[in-house]
């Protein structure tokens, strides 16, 4: 008998490692990925100007109730697994919620300070709401008053410390068998990478497998400072709930 089909929704942010752990669940023989099926809507809802934003608006649907459809559906390929990378500021208040508690969920996050300096380099900040720190606050509450159940939550700088340790921890509160061929994967761009690609993915696209840790600045630009406090507000109360050893 087939065993059911299992979804992941990885809740992240921007600068997050988000990209590295999709390799990391495509390098598995059980599994496909989907590349952040919202980010299309998002850009059509907001207007927000980034990177190849006329690219991404005609790759993607921008349809809300047609791109459930197609997360919520069959299993592409047949496969066990379907690890679905979200940016978390795509979807909260854009749109009905309730799908996503058939899901099993799981909460990304990495230091503000991380987040900021990555950012900045590649794009300007116009707002707190762009790095999705408030946004996943209030969809990790929604989604306890959905189930009743504390969503899974990893962090970042725990993923690069110990790769092998924090994915088998994840692994097994997804209830999936772990795999070694999460820690490393091919270089290169994928098929299933967004059009966006070039604009964000030059480090994962050079990668082979998840880069060694280390602590790179203490403060953030000055234009940046206002909202920092608001973001690492809502880091700390995740990290409460993070992924740890027993």
């Amino acid at each position: 008998m087939k065993q059911d089909s299992i979804r992941i929704a990885m809740w992240s942010g921007p600068r997050n490692i988000s990209t590295a752990m999709m390799r990391a669940f495509e390098n598995r023989r059980d599994t496909t990925v989907i590349d952040e099926p919202f980010y299309a809507h998002y850009l059509s809802r907001t207007g927000a100007d980034h990177p190849g934003k006329d690219d991404v608006l005609i790759s993607q649907s921008t349809d809300w109730n047609s791109i459930v459809k197609l997360i919520t559906g069959p299993v592409p390929n047949e496969q066990l697994i379907w690890y679905q990378k979200h940016m978390v500021h795509h979807v909260v208040g854009l749109g009905d919620l309730n799908w996503v508690k058939d899901f099993r969920n799981c909460f990304l996050i990495r230091h503000p300070i991380e987040v900021i300096n990555s950012y900045c380099r590649q794009s300007p900040i116009m707002g707190v709401r762009d790095l999705g720190f408030i946004q996943q606050v209030k969809l990790f509450d929604i989604l306890i008053e959905m189930t009743g159940d504390i969503p899974i939550v990893c962090d970042a700088k725990d993923i690069l410390i110990s790769p092998k340790t924090q994915l088998e921890l994840l692994c097994e509160r997804l209830e999936i068998n772990f795999s070694k061929k999460m820690l490393s994967w091919p270089s290169g761009h994928r098929d299933t990478d967004g059009i966006w690609a070039p604009y964000w993915y030059q480090n994962v696209e050079r990668s082979t497998g998840f880069i060694n840790y280390y602590k790179k600045n203490d403060t953030v630009p000055t234009e940046y400072r206002d909202f920092l406090d608001q973001c690492v507000s809502c880091y700390e109360y995740l990290s409460n709930y993070k992924l740890q050893s027993s």
